[in-house]
């Protein structure tokens, strides 16, 4: 697989992981600001960014493998991290397999909360689509919509994994920060996360949504920066 990703800087190894259709371009003020005190790594994940298009579904687990070979094959040896949303799905993993040494992990993804009215919703598609399958062809989200068969396959095995029991077996410190005006990963949500990873931190930007890194890039890089200085 050809790799797409960028190095800058020079000192401790960080590297720097996007969230899901993506890529490391999201991550372009961050690269800049924290490359003066790091060398950054940051990589498109496959099948997003300017990295190849995926051959075969991939999990989070799969993910993690690739990211664990990238790692290898770029020279970077057990990297502190800055994740966002599905990149910090990766990072859990990581961060469970004692891979990376610290984690920042912004907007992170990972909590499945399937109320009755999801599982109506389910039901019903699964019943339409067995008895009026042209009805239900354009359902979904525009997002999913747009994927490639094999992307539509890994989407779904990335988000029907709920990684509270990964969460649960982290030991390095892990930092969360979140937006209290996040509507794709809701602080409730973070919240659980945070209280599975024992001794992890947990820091609001009030005022800041998903991509709160770029809502509120002062207050983002207070708190990383303060966090990844005490892991160096």
């Amino acid at each position: 697989m050809n790799l797409s990703y960028v190095q800058k800087g020079e000192g401790r190894e960080l590297l720097m992981l996007h969230g899901y259709l993506a890529s490391k371009e999201s991550f372009y003020p961050e690269i800049e600001y924290f490359s003066r005190f790091y060398r950054v790594t940051a990589p498109d994940f496959p099948g997003m960014g300017g990295a190849d298009a995926l051959t075969e579904p991939y999990s989070v687990d799969d993910y993690a493998d690739w990211t664990e070979r990238f790692l290898e094959a770029s020279g970077v040896r057990e990297p502190l991290v800055i994740a966002h949303s599905f990149g910090g799905r990766v990072t859990l993993k990581l961060l469970a397999r004692g891979r990376v040494k610290a984690a920042v992990l912004v907007g992170c993804a990972g909590i499945v909360r399937h109320g009755l009215k999801y599982r109506i919703k389910v039901g019903t598609y699964k019943v339409m689509k067995r008895i009026a399958p042209r009805a239900v062809k354009n359902s979904g989200s525009a997002e999913y919509r747009t994927l490639s068969p094999v992307m539509r396959e890994s989407f779904k095995k990335i988000v029907g994994e709920d990684l509270r029991g990964t969460a649960e077996k982290i030991t390095r410190p892990v930092l969360f920060i979140n937006g209290d005006c996040d509507a794709e990963t809701p602080l409730k949500n973070v919240q659980l996360l945070h209280k599975a990873v024992k001794g992890s931190r947990l820091v609001v930007l009030h005022g800041a949504g998903h991509f709160a890194y770029l809502d509120d890039p002062l207050g983002f890089r207070l708190a990383a920066e303060d966090f990844l200085h005490d892991h160096n």
